[in-house]
């Protein structure tokens, strides 16, 4: 384990995750990697992957990679178990939580991790509770929660308070697998290794929340590159909503410090005003050329419309990587193929579709 910041280092340890120094995050760094795939999924990505002794998996990764034009793909992390990215990441958590002799789980959650966790946990066989701002999560999400048998920690407040919480009250008692923990991350570069073995990409536009995973699939490209597979590292480009876009403003204004901001947005995984990952974001995203910027909620929500009459139907946090492209495409700022990563599932949100007028037929 090493610190992006201080350059100190520490040995690997499930509970590794800041500097002892400086209190920077710590990156988990594999020298001299090897990729061998074999199997199905994110495991059979192992040769670069933490070895607990018993791999807690619901048959997550292999998402489809979407062609929706010539120079423009979607991978689509909605195929997941649970119908996102951060099954990716679990399945590694929650297998190195069992294997540390772990009792219980705690995540803070804007939905898409407290469904993920709660699934996981139930197939470990552990106690899962998720810490969630009350009134701010989407039913689909909060059902999966509840059906997986998770305790439900109801916040004041939004997810920056909810991971406050998780931090101050949980520490010690439960193991939290939210993306500051590094390993978790380890399963979400996976995304990077599957687009590599199916196209050559210039450019990757995430959305950023937490901010951990444009980091993660850096991450992968980075150790790809080191490997031998690929000769660079894509474009990275991460998008913000306008009303939760703290890493975006920085990044606009030029100035490598956070100022959180008091979140709003009808992309709800991605209303996060303080993320945890900014650093490590910022680090991946300066590294490769490309950027950070914002998107309306408007232009989030036609997005939406637009994918889902073509077949794909991704929440609002995932289309706002299609408005992102749609813009950067009109000014002429994009060039080469283009992969749009689409985090999570419509289904997650069903009420978000009730602000589009259905056409309804009475025909008896």
């Amino acid at each position: 384990m090493r610190c992006p910041r201080c350059g100190a280092e520490v040995p690997p340890s499930p509970l590794s995750f800041k500097c002892p120094r400086c209190g920077e995050l710590l990156d988990a760094v594999i020298e001299e990697p090897i990729i061998k795939p074999k199997g199905r999924g994110v495991w059979r990505f192992s040769s670069i992957l933490p070895q607990p002794r018993t791999k807690i998996t619901l048959g997550e990764g292999c998402t489809p990679l979407i062609r929706l034009r010539s120079d423009l793909l979607l991978k689509f992390e909605g195929a997941n178990p649970t119908g996102s990215f951060k099954d990716r990441g679990m399945t590694v958590g929650v297998s190195i939580a069992k294997a540390a002799g772990a009792s219980s789980l705690v995540v803070a959650s804007t939905g898409n991790t407290a469904a993920s966790a709660a699934a996981y946990g139930a197939a470990a066989g552990l106690e899962v509770k998720v810490a969630l701002p009350d009134g701010h999560v989407a039913a689909g999400k909060l059902a999966q929660a509840i059906v997986h048998g998770a305790t439900i920690l109801k916040i004041r407040g939004n997810f920056d308070e909810a991971l406050n919480y998780v931090l101050e009250k949980e520490a010690g008692r439960s193991y939290p697998l939210n993306s500051f923990n590094p390993w978790r991350l380890e399963g979400q570069k996976t995304i990077a290794l599957e687009i590599i073995e199916e196209a050559r990409i210039d450019n990757v536009i995430v959305p950023v929340g937490n901010a951990g995973n444009i980091y993660a699939i850096w991450k992968g490209y980075r150790e790809a590159m080191e490997a031998g597979l690929v000769e660079s590292i894509p474009r990275l480009i991460g998008v913000q909503a306008e009303g939760a876009s703290p890493i975006a403003s920085a990044w606009a204004m030029g100035r490598e410090e956070l100022v959180p901001v008091k979140p709003e947005t009808v992309a709800s995984a991605i209303r996060i005003g303080k993320p945890v990952n900014w650093f490590r974001a910022w680090r991946a995203v300066k590294a490769t050329g490309g950027g950070f910027m914002k998107v309306s909620d408007e232009e989030i929500i036609n997005a939406q419309k637009a994918l889902a009459r073509m077949g794909i139907f991704v929440e609002l946090a995932s289309a706002s990587t299609y408005a992102a492209y749609l813009r950067l495409a009109g000014s002429g700022e994009l060039s080469g193929s283009t992969v749009l990563i689409a985090t999570g599932h419509g289904l997650k949100d069903p009420d978000a579709v009730a602000r589009y007028l259905p056409r309804i037929i009475e025909v008896y």
